[in-house]
């Protein structure tokens, strides 16, 4: 990949100038430069090109993928001084990414992020393995035109026997379109005809890569999965929205006496099924009775009599804008309070949220808020953020968060 123009194109190179809060913005290290912040551009943009931003004084500032389908006209790739975005530097970006997770896991856990967009310095890109599956998710149209080049580099460097192209959903219509590209489209490799199992902390999980959620599974949860199993021992354990049930096996090899999966799709619940029997060969989750309850979840914790010893409350993102965000923040505070009665007295209350647009601070005090208005004492015994490799290095990136209190 190059700054050269296409062939048999030729045309000056795509300039744009920012607003003097813009430039601020982007020496301060941001991947996003929105619509509203271009004051002038040397001609109309194609999505996908190289844009060169300037400041005031004609100096360089940065570069970065147009998207003039996008609020977010460019997604820098690189700020500061001029840099020659040849072979070399797209390759150094890769393995750049790669080098920081290679030592974080082992071949007890074939499942992780290898690239998390904007954080690894590739904006609206996102590569997961599945065992011998990668998956590629695209979030923005500006990497279409570049997808070959892309998904070449991926293969030289990871050689993965499957690479499977996830869209968003934004860009589906655009990609298929221009580009003859589907969501689930197999890019490298032979068709699917199952789906991929992997490892985590040695429990099998399937991974629907072709037509799950993000790019096929939850792994950004790993890391509070792993917390959960070290105090399920003996334990009635309710997992609210529980998607395919990874805080449920975890509970199970961990020793709990029974876990119940609670979601509205059935198609997820069986999938959680599925799950547990590819680790029936482990005792303590062969031993663990396992109960799926298809119903909302909201409303099922609202009416709920039962009493439980680990409640996990992981719900999908309840703001998915800056204006549902105050609704968000008491959506959770209900969750946690309906959650706190299905507790019994010594039992822990285990609360997520992946909501961007509700901030850690926002989502830990609504928490904490509704566990004093419940009356019982309660101990705070850690929160936590991000795992390795979903690293957030920039505001709009932080959006897990998860906190843990004993009553």
């Amino acid at each position: 990949m190059s700054v050269k123009a296409a062939p048999g194109k030729s045309r000056p190179g795509l300039r744009l100038r920012v607003t003097a809060t813009a430039e601020t913005i982007l020496r301060g290290g941001h991947p996003w430069l929105f619509a509203s912040a271009v004051l002038d551009q040397n001609r109309p943009g194609e999505t996908g090109e190289l844009a060169v931003i300037y400041d005031r004084k004609d100096q360089f500032l940065a570069i970065g993928l147009y998207d003039g389908e996008s609020p977010i006209r460019v997604r820098v790739l690189h700020a500061g001084k001029p840099v020659a975005l040849n072979a070399g530097w797209w390759r150094q970006r890769l393995e750049q990414a790669l080098r920081i997770r290679r030592d974080l896991f082992d071949e007890q856990t074939t499942g992780f992020r290898w690239i998390h967009g904007e954080n690894d310095g590739w904006p609206g890109l996102v590569l997961d393995q599945y065992g011998t599956v990668l998956v590629l998710k695209l979030y923005t149209a500006a990497w279409l035109p570049r997808l070959n080049e892309v998904v070449d580099l991926i293969g030289s460097v990871l050689s993965p026997e499957c690479l499977v192209l996830r869209l968003s959903r934004n860009m589906q219509l655009s990609a298929k379109g221009g580009y003859n590209l589907s969501d689930g489209q197999v890019l490298r490799g032979d068709p699917i005809d199952k789906m991929p199992v992997f490892l985590e902390t040695g429990l099998r999980f399937e991974a629907d890569v072709v037509r799950g959620q993000k790019t096929g599974f939850f792994l950004d949860q790993r890391e509070n999965r792993r917390r959960v199993e070290k105090f399920a021992s003996g334990a009635e354990v309710l997992n609210a929205f529980s998607f395919s049930g990874g805080f449920s096996l975890y509970a199970a090899r961990g020793g709990a006496r029974s876990v119940t999966n609670l979601d509205m799709s059935q198609h997820a619940l069986d999938a959680a099924i599925r799950n547990f029997l590819l680790n029936t060969d482990q005792p303590s989750v062969a031993k663990c009775p396992h109960e799926s309850i298809c119903a909302d979840a909201f409303a099922w914790l609202e009416q709920n009599k039962r009493q439980f010893d680990v409640v996990v409350i992981d719900p999908p993102s309840l703001a998915k804008r800056e204006s549902e965000r105050a609704g968000a923040i008491q959506a959770y505070g209900k969750l946690v309070a309906n959650g706190i009665r299905a507790l019994r007295p010594k039992g822990i209350l285990v609360a997520a949220s992946c909501s961007a647009h509700v901030s850690a601070t926002e989502f830990f005090q609504a928490v904490r808020q509704a566990a004093s208005r419940s009356g019982r004492k309660f101990a705070e015994l850690e929160t936590v953020l991000h795992p390795p490799d979903h690293p957030a290095r920039f505001p709009e990136a932080h959006y897990l968060k998860a906190i843990y209190l004993s009553f």
